[in-house]
């Protein structure tokens, strides 16, 4: 497959002549005009079609073409299985093998283990060794994402003998800009970029002019620290080695780009409260059945808010007007803290906040909320003054809401921070539920407030 695929036209795919080409069985017609347009293009109209259409495609496309689909493609992870069912299993397996590693071992990861043992069985040897290889790896590491197919250069060769190593190679690698060097025992020791090579003379050896500098990244890596280092240091790729420091893969720029949608979506999913992130064409059964267990569960947390109330039923039975507050100072508390928490979850995702400054941001949002909580408490105090006539009244919403704030600015950050010391993803401490916690924190404060001050009410 080549390395980079551009639309030589420039122009858009033309869906109707494409279907018409179709129906009427031209299949030399219908390969040239398909064939002419960016493989992502050609997966728009792929996904598009019905099923009895794929079937065609699958005729009339090589599974060398059609693994530059899948290259391109984006679908859920629960549909590869589906569109692979539809296919011949000889044809899938090709399809696979004809696919760099790392994305094949992707869509594998996907279906089920009846499919990929049959797939692998099927395939070339060589072929589908390379993917066992890193199908073993835990999913979300370095390791799973890698791919296999790279230029390695022996540190003692000579520019001449460098040159036709890359040759021979370049159809095969998924990128040729970096070209790694290694030593007798397969051990990484040094990077050489393409324009180095070229400008060289050819008798040089390697080892003069390779940087030994390099900047690598250990197999059992989270992914999203690979992504960091790579938008950190700016890398079209990212060697991956193992303990004794021996080159086993590489990571390019495209696969990073993968790896931030998808922490991107997990972490915005989990925040409000959803177990994946849903797409526009599935049923509302299928978005209720993903949504119901957090909604279950958060209404059972409102169960304590409700409870919570009751406790205070005779100071709200005394002052009735004290009720009607109650979503206000809930709603500024739940507000603040998830405010507190998007500052949070973010610096802790992109690696903004380190040790040595978590502390920082608790005391810069303790200052944040005192000043919030302190402006947001004078103007509700003049509200309820020139709204009911009541100071006293308005006193103590008014400190409700400063308290309510503080505290709930103060959760919002050190939540998260908390989860991510126990190891645990913070994007988990999600926004209903610091909403909630803050719901039952802010009540206590207010009824509690105005329990304590009954008599003067």
């Amino acid at each position: 497959m080549a390395e980079e695929q551009i639309t030589a036209q420039g122009r858009e795919l033309d869906e109707e002549l494409l279907m018409d080409l179709l129906e009427r069985r031209e299949v030399e017609a219908f390969r040239e005009e398909f064939l002419s347009h960016h493989p992502y293009d050609q997966s728009v109209f792929y996904v598009k079609a019905d099923p009895d259409v794929r079937q065609l495609l699958y005729q009339y496309l090589s599974p060398d073409e059609m693994a530059d689909i899948y290259e391109a493609i984006e679908l859920d992870d629960d549909q590869y299985e589906a569109y692979f069912r539809e296919m011949n299993a000889n044809y899938a397996a090709d399809l696979l093998a004809d696919m760099y590693t790392d994305d094949a071992v992707d869509i594998l990861n996907e279906l089920n283990k009846e499919q990929v043992v049959s797939y692998l069985t099927i395939m070339d040897r060589e072929a589908a060794q390379k993917i066992k290889d890193l199908l073993h790896y835990e999913e979300y590491t370095a390791g799973s994402i890698m791919t296999t197919e790279f230029v390695a250069i022996p540190k003692n060769s000579t520019v001449r003998s460098a040159m036709n190593i890359l040759r021979n190679a370049a159809p095969d690698a998924e990128t040729i800009y970096y070209v790694f060097v290694i030593d007798e025992e397969k051990r990484l020791s040094g990077i050489i970029t393409l324009r180095d090579l070229i400008i060289a003379d050819e008798d040089t050896l390697i080892s003069s002019i390779m940087n030994e500098r390099v900047v690598s990244v250990s197999v059992s890596e989270d992914q999203e620290e690979v992504a960091r280092m790579i938008r950190d240091y700016d890398f079209l790729a990212l060697p991956v080695v193992d303990f004794q420091h021996h080159l086993l893969g590489i990571i390019t720029v495209d696969d990073v780009i993968d790896v931030i949608e998808e922490e991107a979506s997990d972490d915005y999913s989990k925040l409000a409260a959803v177990s994946n992130m849903e797409t526009f064409d599935r049923g509302p059964l299928t978005a209720a059945k993903k949504r119901l267990p957090w909604l279950v569960l958060l209404l059972f947390l409102g169960m304590i808010t409700a409870n919570l109330m009751g406790l205070f039923e005779e100071t709200l039975d005394q002052v009735a007007l004290l009720a009607v507050f109650i979503p206000l100072i809930a709603g500024m508390a739940g507000n603040s803290g998830t405010q507190a928490l998007a500052v949070a979850v973010r610096g802790i995702a992109t690696g903004d906040i380190e040790e040595e400054s978590k502390l920082k941001l608790l005391a810069r949002e303790a200052g944040t909320g005192l000043i919030t909580g302190l402006a947001c408490a004078t103007v509700v105090i003049l509200l309820v003054y020139f709204w009911k006539g009541d100071l006293l009244i308005g006193l103590l919403v008014g400190a409700a809401i400063f308290s309510s704030i503080f505290v709930a600015t103060l959760a919002g950050s050190f939540i998260p921070l908390l989860i991510h010391r126990m190891k645990i993803d913070p994007a988990v401490a999600s926004g209903p539920f610091i909403t909630t916690l803050n719901d039952i924190i802010s009540i206590v404060i207010y009824l509690g407030l105005a329990t304590l001050f009954l008599g003067d009410l």
